[in-house]
């Protein structure tokens, strides 16, 4: 999956995601979006940022809690790519065996 990383003013930011020069700046310290070289402007993902918006917007959350829910979420995903890799190798060892022995279905 290919990330495209923009460079937003503040002031843009507000007018496309609803997030104020103050989140940003919060955001920032909390380290959920990154200072861009260009004065009052960040680096991020289009859908990060309007992730970011629902998050604090619409379940009302501090930027503590965005930073808490996302740290959650990168755990998740990282927890059903392991699961991934796991099925995929499992599917391979019972190609492996071929069939030699018997399997089980665990529900």
């Amino acid at each position: 999956m290919e990330t495209h990383i923009i460079t937003i003013t503040y002031r843009e930011c507000a007018a496309v995601y609803g997030l104020s020069e103050t989140d940003l700046r919060e955001f920032t310290e909390f380290g959920l979006v990154q200072r861009a070289e260009a004065p009052d402007a960040i680096l991020a993902e289009p859908d990060h940022l309007a992730r970011l918006a629902r998050l604090q917007h619409d379940l009302g959350l501090s930027p503590e809690g965005v930073d808490i829910v996302l740290a959650m979420r990168q755990r998740l995903l990282s927890l059903q790519a392991e699961l991934q890799r796991q099925q995929a190798r499992a599917a391979q060892l019972e190609r492996l065996l071929g069939g030699s022995a018997p399997t089980f279905d665990i529900e």
